[in-house]
């Protein structure tokens, strides 16, 4: 109990939200991984403490920014708000700036060569374009944004009278650092909209199998009623008028109104019950077709019922029905497994994976309860047993 409490923030997540979720922790990582590289490259002898201080200070501002444009340009990704510029300019700004004062510093003799390559430089550069391509829909654009800024530090220290030796290796430092975090960064934004589409997809294919459903339905109710309804308004129709022009025949007319309207009940009563006919093999091929149009694997195993007696048909036949419903609506099943075993007793198991965490008792809503209902008029159980990860029916006659 105290480990389900412990990881239920986890698991009633969604797999799109965890990866979502995984992501934003991922780029406000990225914000610590800053800071720690230039605090360790800045602790180093003979590095003043006032370069240490402000560097890293400023870093630490830097950071903050990047890790708080990332998490609102995933929302905007993920169409939640708006694009954020002020903040895409604020990022931009900042790194820009950090890089030439780094350089400036570097070339004024401030700061000794206690490395090949000035750290403060790459961070501001590479995890400040992480950030920034985010916001950044084509990939050409964010091909520009690593040459320019490669080609920018380049410039930049070579105007500030850094010699070749360290100007050049520096801007290709730059250059590789910013293509490897601009693909980490690109490619973690595509995976989470990728992810949300498909998770949307899914959820419009269980809809969609669900009218499906409802359409067939409607298509049966509407042939068993049309014509039916369509000859009481005729017949309604002559009565009145026979009975306005004083005829005994309108009498006939209105009885057999009544017989026609006591069929049509009969018919709409067998439609609800049944879809006019109860065919355990039936329902079980359209349970497997609804469940595979919702991307779910489902599968029958064992037999499929058509020597069973009616009654016990109908019963079962209601229980892979529900179970197919609760599985489209109420879970994120990628397998649904429906086994049927005949002998002295007929079970009936359906079995999903679904189910994120174990809830409640097992006796569910007033679905189950009318599904028991039916299955007691035929001598049956049925069972419902909530595990670790996956969820079981079990019906038994």
């Amino acid at each position: 109990m105290g480990m389900s409490r412990l990881t239920g923030w986890w698991d009633r997540r969604s797999d799109a939200a965890r990866i979502e979720l995984y992501m934003r922790w991922s780029f406000h990582s990225f914000a610590l991984l800053e800071v720690g590289a230039v605090v360790l490259v800045t602790s180093q002898p003979g590095i003043p403490a006032w370069f240490r201080v402000g560097t890293t200070g400023l870093v630490a501002v830097h950071a903050v920014l990047c890790a708080v444009l990332s998490g609102r340009a995933l929302d905007w990704i993920l169409g939640r708000r708006a694009r954020p510029d002020r903040l895409l300019v604020a990022v931009a700004a900042l790194s820009a700036g950090g890089a030439v004062a780094t350089l400036a510093l570097r070339a004024a003799g401030a700061v000794p060569d206690a490395a090949d390559v000035p750290i403060p430089v790459v961070c501001f550069t590479s995890f400040g374009l992480g950030a920034v391509v985010l916001v950044i829909r084509r990939t050409r654009r964010m091909l520009y944004a690593v040459l320019g800024t490669a080609v920018g530090t380049a410039a930049v220290a070579a105007a500030l009278g850094l010699p070749a030796k360290e100007a050049f290796p520096m801007a290709f430092v730059v250059l590789m650092s910013s293509v490897a975090w601009v693909i980490t960064c690109g490619l973690s934004a595509w995976l989470v909209r990728t992810v949300w589409d498909l998770d949307a997809a899914r959820e419009l294919q269980s809809r969609l199998a669900v009218a499906e459903e409802r359409l067939r339905f409607g298509r049966d109710l509407h042939d068993v009623m049309g014509s039916n309804l369509a000859v009481i308004a005729l017949k309604s129709e002559l009565a009145v008028q026979l009975a306005r022009r004083g005829q005994p025949e309108a009498l006939e007319q209105m009885i057999e109104v009544q017989r026609i309207a006591q069929e049509s009940q009969r018919e709409v009563r067998d439609v609800v019950r049944g879809y006019r006919r109860a065919d355990l093999a039936v329902e079980l091929a359209g349970a497997l077709s609804v469940l595979r149009a919702a991307g779910v694997d489902g599968r029958a195993e064992g037999d499929n019922g058509s020597a069973l007696p009616p009654g016990v048909q109908a019963a079962l036949a209601w229980v892979v029905r529900e179970a197919t419903t609760n599985v489209l609506r109420h879970s994120e099943a990628k397998r649904c497994t429906i086994r049927l075993s005949v002998g002295p007793s007929v079970v009936l198991a359906v079995e999903n994976d679904g189910v994120p965490e174990p809830a409640g008792d097992g006796t569910g809503g007033s679905g189950l309860a009318g599904l028991r209902e039916r299955l007691a008029a035929q001598g049956g159980t049925l069972t419902a047993e909530p595990g670790p990860g996956s969820f079981l029916l079990t019906a038994t006659v």
